[in-house]
């Protein structure tokens, strides 16, 4: 079940997989007609929420994107397996992320404002040793991201549930006692997952922890961000800019103030897009692992979101 059904349908046919008969569907109403004796579903969260209630032989669902919150909400049925796919996205995202941090810290947009106006004006800009980034959610993609960060020789610390150290991470503190860790970030990029205890994670009391020259980048889920605070941060200059690829809303509303403001870089929930190949290679392996009733990989912990 995916807006990619086709694609998927045609790359699980050639993969020779055993004992495997694949239907696809591409919208909520075609899947509702087809899923009834599929005991397998490979799909996309949203939609696969939708189709829950007629799947009466469903044993185990195999997510193609990183978040699963549209199966873990409360109300929905648990009583099957649901997989994810841990280690597909950490690299993409790494692209994005040093992407927008060296376009800030070199002044890429700023010259080419610049350009518009026929104006040479070189700019300053730091080395990487000079910056600290700190990582919310040390996750597979948290921990990719800090290699990529480290490598480059910025200054990485991080954040997550335990206060666990991690590797490529100089200090990570734990949720529940945040420290200096808002305090010190040149960069905040937040990589958590939706889930209760993550709603808001940024708020307006987080927000007034960080300094005006910090930048906000985004590449978690749109509801860790409580939007109006940030929207008051940046307007009254708390923040330097917030870079955004989720939204607490998607699209993002026609006329919502963040499209206009010259702080804020929107992109359409496109840091780490789902490659049919790779999430079919995923499946494959868990599918082999199904068929000799061996434990599934990356099984979901439906209370914790993850």
């Amino acid at each position: 079940m995916s807006r990619e059904a086709q694609q998927y349908e045609r790359l699980l046919a050639g993969a020779g997989l055993p004992e495997l008969n694949v239907q696809s569907a591409d919208s909520v109403q075609l899947g509702r007609e087809r899923i009834e004796n599929c005991g397998i579903v490979l799909g996309e969260p949203p939609l696969v929420a939708q189709v829950l209630d007629v799947a009466t032989r469903l044993e185990w669902v195999q997510s193609c994107w990183a978040g699963v919150d549209a199966l873990c909400q409360p109300g929905l049925r648990q009583d099957y397996t649901l997989t994810g796919v841990d280690g597909q996205f950490g690299a993409l995202i790494s692209e994005y992320v040093t992407g927008y941090l060296f376009a800030l810290e070199r002044g890429f947009f700023a010259m080419r404002d610049n350009q518009a106006k026929q104006e040479w004006l070189p700019l300053d800009y730091r080395r990487p040793h000079e910056v600290t980034v700190g990582i919310a959610g040390l996750g597979s993609i948290g921990r990719h991201l800090a290699g990529a960060l480290a490598g480059f020789g910025f200054r990485v610390t991080g954040m997550n549930t335990s206060g666990e150290p991690c590797e490529n991470v100089e200090k990570v503190y734990p949720s529940a006692a945040p420290g200096d860790f808002f305090r010190e970030l040149d960069y905040l990029v937040i990589t958590l997952p939706a889930t209760v205890e993550t709603r808001h994670f940024l708020n307006a009391q987080t927000l007034d922890q960080m300094r005006s020259s910090s930048v906000v980048i985004n590449v978690g889920r749109g509801s860790v961000v409580d939007e109006t605070a940030l929207l008051h941060a940046l307007r009254n200059k708390a923040l330097r800019a917030a870079v955004l690829d989720v939204f607490e809303t998607e699209p993002l509303p026609p006329g919502h103030p963040f499209w206009a403001m010259s702080n804020v870089f929107i992109t359409p929930h496109v840091a780490a897009v789902s490659f049919p190949k790779d999430i079919v290679e995923v499946f494959k392996s868990n599918y082999l692992r199904y068929l000799n009733q061996q434990s599934l990989r990356q099984v979901v912990n439906f209370s914790r979101g993850y």
